[in-house]
């Protein structure tokens, strides 16, 4: 008997400004206005996506002690945002990204309970944390934690939130206008939890939600980040977009989930992809060679190059050679709040590797940086776009992909109109949504008000 064919989850990130984005291509519009995050959030519903993907940055990174050019300034704030657009959408799931380190958990269990309210059940939440002092001056307790201890906050910080979630049981307003009784239990929503980051107790002020508890999204690569995915996510970002890299990563994080009890389809794997398309092979490669030009500017390769380099190369031309300097290795660093500074563990063999290769292929400075940095992750005409994806899928390289496109807010439109129909020609992807809240359409089981009720009591 043949397996059966695998249905794909899509959905779309609105991304910063950054090194995926051109901000400066003609299309290309605000990443301030609602009418952006609006067209964004729409085009992503009527092609039937699972849902819409927003990052969160808690401060400006800085490079060389001055504001990285490429970062966004201004951003409006991410439960705003969302919340707003729960209001113009009607099925597409809201997702968005919120710190662990430096919020607590009554505030971020109450602003997505609300969310999950406001949009009748299409809320989730993705738990990150934060890994520099940097960004942490940003806020009263300051400082930053070591790894390990970073996702021994988060863990309990998500079980914490879960507790004021599952407070509620679901069942306890009655609101009999005749007797005058509002609540069935007058101690609905108490919780309290003693534990080694938080000490808290009272009663939880917003009542159970559509989804019982927002769907948990996770996005750690470290070994820390895949345990706690394999514990508590729904779904798992992922980096891993080639194929063999996709199909290990899968394997490993979905064979963590049986000593949690949990089963494979209890944990969604979905990397992050860029697209290029054209109305042939040949021409989207064409036209993924401007984007990456358009992508790394000058004055973008030099900052990048100092991410290795640790020192100021300013003074360096980007169409000439690689600076013949070796990289500070110091622990200070002259891009602070990036996490690509951590990409480059050995900093020597990296510069040393990166010249050897622009020597054998004659590349300057920008070359290099164009042909090592981040490629499209499918380029090709809309057939082979979906193809690939398909192949992916049905391999178990991944569940689906969060697409980044390179223009917002009108840079998802081509896929929406010409690679998701024949996805769903091929019959493994939706051509209506079936369900109303987020969870339906991850296909994920509700959770349980009698099961939350029991673990709040225990």
């Amino acid at each position: 008997m043949s397996k059966p064919r695998k249905q794909i989850h899509l959905a779309a990130h609105f991304p910063g400004v950054n090194n995926t984005t051109v901000w400066s291509d003609p299309q290309a519009g605000s990443h301030i206005e609602f009418g952006s995050f609006a067209h964004f959030a729409r085009t992503a519903e009527r092609a039937k996506f699972d849902f819409l993907f927003l990052a969160e940055g808690l401060r400006l990174r800085e490079q060389g002690g001055r504001i990285y050019d490429l970062d966004v300034v201004g951003r409006p704030d991410t439960f705003t945002v969302l919340a707003a657009l729960a209001a113009v959408t009607e099925r597409i799931g809201l997702t968005g990204t919120i710190n662990s380190t430096f919020n607590e958990p009554y505030e971020v269990a109450r602003q997505f309970a609300s969310l999950d309210h406001l949009s009748a059940g299409r809320s989730a939440w993705n738990v990150v944390t934060s890994w520099d002092a940097f960004t942490g001056e940003n806020f009263r307790r300051g400082g930053f934690l070591p790894q390990q201890e970073r996702y021994s906050r988060a863990r309990e910080f998500l079980a914490t939130a879960r507790e004021l979630f599952d407070s509620w049981r679901g069942d306890e307003i009655l609101a009999d206008r005749a007797t005058g009784a509002f609540l069935r239990d007058a101690r609905a929503g108490s919780f309290v939890h003693q534990g080694r980051h938080f000490d808290i107790h009272g009663q939880f002020n917003v009542p159970r939600s559509p989804q019982g508890r927002p769907v948990i999204f996770q996005a750690g690569d470290s070994e820390e980040g895949r345990e706690f995915a394999a514990a508590d996510a729904d779904a798992i970002f992922s980096r891993y977009n080639t194929f063999e890299e996709g199909r290990a990563f899968y394997r490993d994080v979905k064979g963590r989930l049986p000593k949690y009890g949990r089963s494979p389809d209890q944990l969604l794997v979905l990397p992050a992809a860029t697209f290029v398309l054209g109305d042939t092979d040949a021409e989207a490669a064409e036209l993924a060679r401007e984007v990456r030009r358009q992508q790394v500017s000058g004055a973008t390769a030099i900052k990048h190059l100092e991410f290795v380099w640790n020192r100021d190369l300013s003074a360096y031309d980007p169409d000439g050679p690689l600076p013949d300097v070796d990289p500070d290795p110091g622990e200070h660093t002259v891009a602070r709040g990036r996490a690509q500074v951590r990409m480059y563990r050995d900093p020597l063999t990296t510069a040393r590797e990166w010249r050897e290769l622009a020597a054998a292929n004659k590349w300057s400075i920008r070359d290099l940086v164009i042909e090592t940095g981040n490629r499209q992750s499918f380029v090709g005409s809309p057939a082979t776009v979906a193809k690939v994806i398909d192949d992916f899928v049905q391999a178990d390289a991944a569940d689906g992909f969060i697409l980044v496109p390179h223009v917002t807010p009108g840079g998802l439109d081509d896929f929406a109109d010409s690679v998701v129909p024949l996805l769903q020609e091929r019959g493994v992807f939706r051509a209506e949504y079936e369900g109303a809240t987020l969870r339906d359409h991850l296909g994920l089981a509700h959770p349980d008000a009698a099961t939350a009720a029991e673990r709040a009591a225990s």
